[in-house]
C-alpha cells in the first residue's frame, strides 16, 4: 500500500488559495493572488530537498492539473521542478476530462475518495498531491491523506480558500519534521496519527 502526502503553500491564515499568481484561481472572487511570488526562491529549493526529493507519482484535481499542464511542460528540463513533474505519473481526478495531454498524465474516473483509496492499494511510489483544494476537502474527510507537506508563508491573506474548510473532520497528526527559509517561510511536516 502507498501513502497520500499533500504539498501544501499557504499563508500565516491558512490560505491556500493561487499563491503563485493573480489568474491562477479568481473562483469565488478571489483577487489576491500571487500572494506567495516573492518568497519562492529559497522555498523551491527547500520544496526540493524535502518534498521532492524522491520519486512520486503526483495527484491532482482537473483544475490543478489545468494549470500545471499549461504551465510546467513548457519551462524544459533545465527547471529541476518541471523536470521532476514532467517525468512524473500524474493520477487527475476528474469527471470532465477524457483525454490528457501532459506527457504520463491518466484520468481517475469514479468518487474521488473511494478512487484514491482503491489509488493507494496499487503498487508505485508515494503519491503526492499538489494544491487541489477542492479534491483534498473530499479526502480530508476520508480520512485517507497520511501526510501533510506544509510551507507557511508571512503573509496573511485574509479571504480566500483555506487549507482546512469550515466543517473540517477533526483529527491528530504528529510533527516529523521542520525547517525555516532565509525569508520566514517556515516548513511543517506532519503525519496522521
Amino acid at each position: 500500500m502507498r501513502e497520500l502526502a499533500a504539498l501544501i503553500f499557504q499563508s500565516v491564515d491558512g490560505v491556500m488559495q493561487a499563491p503563485g499568481a493573480p489568474d491562477e484561481d479568481t473562483s469565488g472572487g478571489f483577487s489576491s493572488g500571487g500572494w506567495a511570488a516573492e518568497y519562492w526562491g529559497p522555498v523551491m529549493e527547500q520544496v526540493l530537498a524535502e518534498a521532492m526529493d524522491k520519486p512520486y507519482d503526483g495527484l491532482f484535481g482537473r483544475k490543478t492539473y489545468e494549470g500545471f499542464a499549461a504551465h510546467w511542460p513548457a519551462q524544459g528540463d533545465s527547471n529541476p521542478v518541471a523536470e521532476i513533474l514532467n517525468r512524473a505519473r500524474k493520477y487527475v481526478v476528474t469527471s470532465t476530462l477524457d483525454e490528457l495531454e501532459w506527457s504520463g498524465a491518466q484520468v481517475v474516473a469514479g468518487e474521488p475518495a473511494e478512487s484514491v483509496s482503491a489509488l493507494k492499494q496499487t503498487d508505485g511510489p508515494l503519491l503526492q498531491i499538489h494544491g487541489s483544494w477542492q479534491l483534498l476537502q473530499r479526502l480530508f474527510e476520508a480520512g485517507v491523506v497520511d501526510e501533510l507537506r506544509l510551507w507557511t508563508f508571512p503573509v496573511v491573506v485574509g479571504e480566500g480558500k483555506r487549507l482546512f474548510a469550515d466543517g473540517a473532520v477533526p483529527g491528530r497528526f504528529e510533527l516529523t519534521k521542520s525547517g525555516s527559509c532565509s525569508n520566514g517561510v517556515v516548513m511543517s511536516i506532519y503525519r496522521r496519527t
